[in-house]
């Protein structure tokens, strides 16, 4: 079968799997996860899917709170089949952080005869299994316990490793269970930060298309079609969403597991995080230096995704120089980036400074180079800016959905943000509007400015 954009809207997520997929960009895709199962009482199918993959000692991994919602219930049911298993719980009293003990402590439970890790959870547990699934190969699944982030069906795990949110290499899961009867009991806030992950989608498809031009990356229309297919899909039923209706959860599960297939496709985040995610990992980044119990991820990106589209319209009113863009990229100061890239980051801040110093992308050369390509361009720029989701169209989305839709409501003070906004093009070596108003020179002016919409 080949993937065209005629295609693409008549397949299930099911069909992507397990096959070498032709596509018209001339790349084949293909992703290394055996099935998707979302449905009510999909939770029942746990003991046929470990005996399908031939499993004779799990790790069943979950913490205090996903225990509770369905992790009792899959121990019952592995019992109830004669699958021998062992639990590992983490002990938690607010969100559990991906860092290195976390990590640590997960191998320090895998047995020599464990071959099938099953994960009850969302984002952080996923994640930290992922990565311990890569290094010991062992094989997991994942019950998902809230429809709450597209990271269930990625090949990446985001990890705080050395105080810094970094991607790193993971296993993709060989199976996913969304049940719905669970999903859609998850909290409010779970399931609006999974809506949240996916409205985000609409600004990181935009970067993508932008870098597409300035920087000659690979772009897939097909692979861009099946995240926005999907966006689609659950804001047509925002108030499903928000009444926790079946087929709205469903579809929210079934569009962040597609974006995750998505990712896969191309080898990387590109269809479904850009600048909105590079800010929301700043955010992250701060409050867990302050000591402050983190915000969930689709949270954050639903609020950023308003910020980004702002930052968006703004260049389509603003008059560029390009002379002046180049005048201020040859007096680049370094030495003042770094310091500030010192005060903003903290702990943080050596793992950014070495990631900046190992791709160039600071050097006054680049920026130049770029700012070239930028001025032949940018007309076609401006018109992806212009197809841009409007803020106002995305606040709109949020908040009937009953979502926050500005930062303060959630506890991060406009310093923060404008902080954020400056800085965040840092975090990953992927390019946005954040570096597009960096090279022109504007994203001090328009950081100033978006303090009003804040």
């Amino acid at each position: 079968m080949k993937l065209t954009l005629d295609t693409i809207g008549r397949l299930e997520s099911n069909d992507f799997l397990n096959a070498k997929l032709e596509c018209q960009c001339g790349k084949p895709h293909s992703i290394n996860i055996d099935k998707v199962i979302i449905g009510k009482d999909a939770l029942n199918q746990v003991p046929d899917v470990v005996r399908t993959l031939g499993a004779k000692k799990v790790l069943l991994v979950a913490d205090t709170n996903t225990y509770e919602v369905a992790g009792k219930k899959v121990a019952s049911l592995l019992a109830e089949h004669h699958l021998a298993y062992k639990s590992y719980v983490y002990k938690v009293t607010r969100d559990l952080v991906p860092d290195e003990e976390a990590v640590g402590k997960l191998l320090l439970q895998v047995e020599k005869n464990t071959d099938l890790i099953v994960t009850v959870g969302a984002g952080t547990l996923n994640d930290i299994v992922k990565f311990i699934s890569r290094r010991t190969n062992i094989p997991s699944i994942v019950v998902a316990t809230a429809p709450s982030m597209d990271g269930y069906a990625s090949d990446s795990s985001a990890l705080i490793i050395d105080n810094l949110k970094t991607s790193v290499e993971s296993s993709y899961p060989k199976v996913i269970i969304g049940d719905t009867e669970i999903l859609k009991k998850a909290p409010m806030r779970m399931i609006l930060a999974g809506l949240g992950d996916m409205i985000g989608k609409y600004s990181a498809l935009s970067d993508w298309q932008v870098s597409r031009i300035v920087n000659k990356e690979y772009y897939c229309d097909v692979t861009s079609r099946i995240s926005r297919d999907a966006i689609q899909k659950c804001v047509d039923n925002i108030d499903g969403v928000k009444n926790r209706e079946d087929i709205a959860i469903e579809n929210v599960m079934d569009g962040l597991v597609r974006t995750g297939i998505a990712m896969s496709f191309v080898g990387n985040s590109r269809p479904a995080s850009g600048a909105e995610h590079h800010i929301s990992h700043f955010w992250e980044m701060k409050f867990l230096f302050e000591g402050k119990e983190a915000l969930l991820h689709g949270t954050k990106v639903g609020l950023t995704s308003i910020i980004v589209a702002r930052l968006y319209e703004m260049l389509i009113e603003k008059q560029v120089d390009f002379e002046e863009a180049v005048a201020k990229a040859r007096i680049f100061d370094e030495k003042a980036w770094r310091k500030s890239i010192s005060e903003l980051y903290g702990k943080a801040a050596p793992g950014i400074l070495s990631m900046s110093e190992k791709d160039g992308r600071n050097s006054i050369e680049a920026r130049i180079s770029r700012i070239e390509v930028i001025k032949e361009n940018f007309p076609q720029i401006i018109e992806i800016a212009k197809a841009a989701e409007r803020a106002n169209r995305v606040e709109s989305l949020m908040k009937s959905a009953g979502a926050p839709i500005k930062p303060e409501e959630v506890g991060v003070d406009q310093r923060t943000v404008l902080d954020s906004v400056l800085v965040a093009k840092e975090v990953r070596p992927r390019y946005t509007i954040l570096n597009l108003l960096s090279d022109l020179g504007l994203l001090e002016e328009f950081t100033s400015d978006i303090k009003k919409y804040i």
